[in-house]
């Protein structure tokens, strides 16, 4: 933290050339008690302004009076009296006096009355043990009583020191406290232009420049393809000023002090937007530092120890009120928060503009995926209409709806089940050919091939924004230690004092090894609690279904499979929303204790872990059905029971495609609907109707119509990040990419689930939500890294699901190496292997033997394995193993097939448009031309003022 002090005191003594008396500012606006005539004191708000005095020379009245009197150098002093808040709606984002702009606002708690919150505190405690009664009859309640105001009294001398910091920081603020609501402090803090200025150097904040160049729209097709899209997308532009098509850009440069007349400040008012200004303010919150706590180092510890209860920044102004003028964030409201508008594209310059890059960049990419998922969906829909049209030409499910087959299968299940016919799987046979069928592979490598399309796409469109948002030159530096870190690192100090080796103290490995190995534990146990819950999900429905047989009639047992698969996907999916809080929940702990160094550390970590969590909760079911489901069977006369009686799951003789579709639908549309939509419109509401509840609506009424701007977005709830909205897109996209094969209307249900999810995150983010800081970034980090990962397993993934789990390589080979004429006649019977019910093991027969009516002696099951009249019973056929052979050759031709062509459309595409590179290099050689200029003219202006010949004479030297 050396470098912090040394930059805070080169600020100390920067503010000290006169201007101290502007920037080391005050203003408290508290409340006073109603005056003995009864005069409501609700408005009766008094500003101070501070005077330059010696701390010897504060008078007596002043160090009686408020504890903002305790700061160094200032005392307060009483200018005038407000009557009411400014009606003028413009002032509501503004100090008292109606000119200084509120950047950000901190809260506290106030639990003392007004008549003693202004005591100084070690003579409100004295003043409470001599005065107050209770403490003498009760010596414990007295106790706890002195301990309670000992506790508020350090924190308020921790807010005073902090307060005092930020006053030499050159901040303006302004307090106001309990006036509308009751046991909440407002501290309101203003930037001034230096200070503005100085802190915008120091981030390198690029500002738009003077100079203006001309942008070159492309030449040749480009240029005309891009006029054809601008003219047939005008339409669906939504009516903002920044999502017009400007022909002309400022040139940007990082801010410096010493080269202000580069700079348009013409307007000092809106040079430093209010999304700058408070990015701007936070930055010093954080480097800040209390030290009367040695472990608070800055706003986010004050925050931790309740110190401060909230930090946030405010919204520009209302969007409900009639009467309200123009803002970006009315300007949002309506052009971007709106359900009416969902055909239209996003205003992601204003986002960008009110919200930060951080915020933009998310909603950029949800809609290039957004937009990217309607070719999928189109082709999606295809497919499953192909399949549609084609179901009644099949010949397997032909074949089995056929009655005259006359095929008698064994029994599901031991004793409770009976022999059944393959004609009542006819309607299972017939879904499954929908979604299991000749197109089914095209998809497969078509949505292996669109992966690659969008992540290039979004590539692309990210270098366009870094473009236009003058970030292609920004580097994420390395941000302030995190406070939790300091604190270790400061106790890890305090035990090598004691030691004669010093030196810098840092959490090395082996201070961590316990928090590793913990992790480590922890994350392989909630692994096996994932597939424990499976398990569990899977006896669910092998006991149901033999419960069912055994107490159903005989006309609803045709009905149990379908009711116990849907029954055991709901409960899957219950149990995947509920466990995905847990595991939320359980990351965030295991990160925390890890003790990363840096905020950017700390989310990385965050987001790997929780992606690891919640992606195996979501998938674990949906592996299973996939590629273990009906593998590890057995067969008639020799099955694998778990837990005592109960075999393990059967697939239906069309096998478990259509079982598999089903979760995933069920999945996919209930993490939809119930997780990601109703519990981001519901929840929120909930909280703000709790709130309500607190307040008469008469009374809420009347606070709605005074509250100022601070106050309003104080109800607003707290902005907690973006990693739950990336979280669930890429759990999104690893259900329309790992799986498609199976279910190719993903594309089409994710496609509407995120017309939606734009407009409802939109109006979340503009009306239910403070605004958050603005966060500088030109990418979307870790989530571009998982999101290229999940396209890279989609396609193994996809070549398993193909090859084992639907029946594609099995039709394939028997047509090619089995069938008497080259088609899919006989199929059926080829799948099927025989047993001889003489060979049940005791107790597993069927107790109705009859139930067909007639006795059997052979029935079928599906699987390739010799007769019982061969040389090697029931053992693995031939056709097993060139089946086998063929799905692992699949296996390895369709991946690097498919592999290559993605590599090659990754090659072919640049990752930087072709005239943004042009205009990033005009950029580049404008500003060297603009400070050669400059340098040119200092030069002539240096001649001019100093006509001497003494610069002639050095002028040879030093050009030599």
């Amino acid at each position: 933290m050396k470098g912090d002090d040394d930059v805070n005191t080169a600020m100390k003594d920067e503010e000290a050339d006169g201007s101290g008396e502007k920037l080391l500012g005050f203003n408290s606006t508290e409340e006073q008690p109603s005056g003995p005539g009864g005069q409501d004191s609700m408005w009766r708000n008094e500003k101070y302004e501070s005077v330059p005095l010696d701390v010897k020379g504060i008078d007596e009245d002043n160090s009686k009076g408020t504890s903002d009197s305790l700061y160094p150098g200032t005392a307060l002093r009483k200018t005038q009296q407000l009557d009411e808040r400014p009606k003028d709606s413009k002032l509501w984002p503004y100090f008292q006096d109606g000119q200084r702009r509120i950047d950000y606002v901190l809260t506290y708690h106030v639990q003392k009355p007004p008549s003693t919150r202004k005591q100084k505190s070690h003579s409100c405690c004295l003043r409470r043990k001599r005065t107050s009664s209770p403490s003498r009859a009760d010596p414990e309640l007295a106790a706890q009583e002195q301990r309670l105001d000992y506790h508020e009294d350090d924190q308020r001398l921790r807010r005073e020191e902090f307060e005092e910091n930020l006053c030499e920081m050159g901040l303006e603020m302004e307090k106001d406290e309990g006036t509308k609501i009751p046991g909440v402090g407002f501290l309101k803090i203003h930037a001034p232009w230096e200070v503005l200025c100085r802190e915008a150097e120091f981030m390198k904040l690029k500002m738009p420049t003077i100079k203006k160049y001309e942008v070159s729209p492309g030449s040749g097709i480009a240029e005309k393809v891009n006029m054809f899209m601008q003219k047939v997308t005008a339409p669906l532009q939504p009516k903002v000023v920044d999502c017009q098509v400007e022909n002309e850009k400022h040139l940007s440069y990082p801010f410096s002090r010493e080269k202000q007349h580069l700079f348009d400040l013409s307007d000092r008012n809106s040079f430093f937007d209010s999304k700058t200004r408070s990015s701007i303010v936070y930055e010093i919150l954080k480097r800040t530092k209390c030290t009367r706590a040695k472990y608070i180092m800055g706003i986010s510890s004050l925050l931790g120890s309740g110190v401060y209860t909230e930090a946030y920044p405010l919204h520009d102004g209302d969007i409900d009120c009639v009467h309200a003028e123009p803002n970006d964030r009315k300007i949002l409201y309506e052009e971007w928060a709106s359900y009416s508008i969902f055909y239209k594209y996003q205003p992601i310059g204003l986002i960008r503009k009110y919200f930060g890059e951080k915020v933009g960049l998310y909603f950029a990419w949800l809609g290039v995926y957004t937009q990217m998922l309607i070719p999928a969906a189109v082709v999606g829909v295809i497919v499953f209409l192909y399949g549609c049209a084609t179901v009644d030409d099949n010949i397997p499910s032909m074949e089995i709806c056929d009655e005259r087959n006359n095929i008698t299968m064994c029994p599901m299940c031991d004793r409770a089940c009976s022999y059944w016919k393959l004609v009542t799987a006819c309607g299972t046979a017939r879904a499954s050919h929908l979604f299991d069928n000749a197109a089914t592979v095209f998809f497969a490598i078509f949505m292996a091939l669109w992966a690659t399309m969008f992540m290039e796409h979004w590539k692309r469109r990210q270098m366009r924004l870094n473009y236009i948002w003058d970030m292609t030159g920004f580097e994420d530096a390395e941000s302030h230690p995190r406070a939790e870190y300091e604190f270790r690192v400061m106790k890890k100090s305090l035990k090598k004092e004691q030691s004669p080796k010093s030196g810098n103290v840092k959490l090395t490995c082996t201070d961590r090894m316990p928090a590793y190995m913990t992790i480590i534990v922890m994350m392989i146990f909630l692994i096996f609690v994932t597939l424990a819950i499976v398990f569990g999900v899977v006896l669910y429905r092998v006991s149901i279904m033999t419960a069912l047989h055994m107490s159903s009639t005989p006309t609803f047992r045709s009905n149990i499979r379908a009711t116990v698969k849907t029954t055991g996907a709901v409960i899957n999916l219950i149990i995947i929303i509920i466990m995905d809080e847990v595991y939320g929940a359980i990351a965030r702990w295991l990160t925390i204790m890890e003790v990363p160094k840096t905020d950017k550390s700390f989310e990385e970590r965050l987001i790997f872990k929780t992606f690891i969590l919640k992606f195996a909760n979501a998938f674990t079911p949906i592996v299973y059905l996939a590629f273990f489901r009906g593998r590890l069977i057995g067969r008639p006369g020799k099955y694998i029971y778990v837990m005592g009686s109960y075999r393990m799951e059967e697939c239906a003789h069309a096998g478990c495609l259509m079982e598999l579709c089903i979760q995933l639908c069920i999945t996919m549309l209930g993490k939809q609907l119930i997780q990601n939509n109703l519990f981001e419109i519901g929840i929120p509401k909930l909280k703000k109707l709790l709130r309500q509840r607190k307040i008469d609506k008469k009374h809420q009424e009347e606070l709605n119509k005074t509250l100022h701007r601070h106050e309003k977005d104080h109800f607003l709830g707290p902005f907690v990040g973006l990693n739950p909205e990336y979280m669930e897109m890429i759990i999104q996209f690893g259900m329309v990419t790992l799986f498609v094969a199976s279910f190719p209307l993903a594309p089409l249900f994710a496609l509407l689930n995120n017309v939606i999810e734009i407009r409802l995150d939109a109006k979340k983010f503009v009306t239910e939500l403070r605004r958050p800081i603005a966060v500088r970034a030109k990418d979307i980090g870790i989530w571009y890294t998982l999101l290229r990962g999940l396209s890279k397993v989609a396609v193994i993934v996809n070549a398993f699901v193909i090859s084992f789990t639907s029946d594609f390589i099995p039709r394939l080979v028997y047509q090619y190496m089995y069938s008497p004429d080259g088609t899919l006649h006989g199929f059926v019977n080829h799948t099927l292997s025989y047993f001889n019910v003489s060979q049940f093991q005791p107790g597993t027969e069927p107790l109705e033997p009859l139930h067909l009516g007639y006795r059997v002696e052979v029935c079928r099951y599906k699987d390739y394995r010799d007769p019982p009249w061969s040389d090697t019973p029931y053992e693995f056929s031939r056709e097993f193993w060139a089946i086998l052979a063929a799905r692992f050759a699949f296996v390895i031709v369709f991946q690097n097939v498919v592999m290559l062509m993605s590599d090659f459309v990754d090659w072919l595409i640049p990752d930087i448009p072709k005239d943004i590179s042009v205009q990033i290099h005009k950029e580049r050689n404008l500003i060297v031309e603009l400070f050669m200029k400059e340098e040119q003219g200092k030069k002539y202006r240096n001649t001019m003022s100093d006509p001497s010949p003494q610069p002639l004479r050095s002028r040879p030297s030093s050009q030599a």
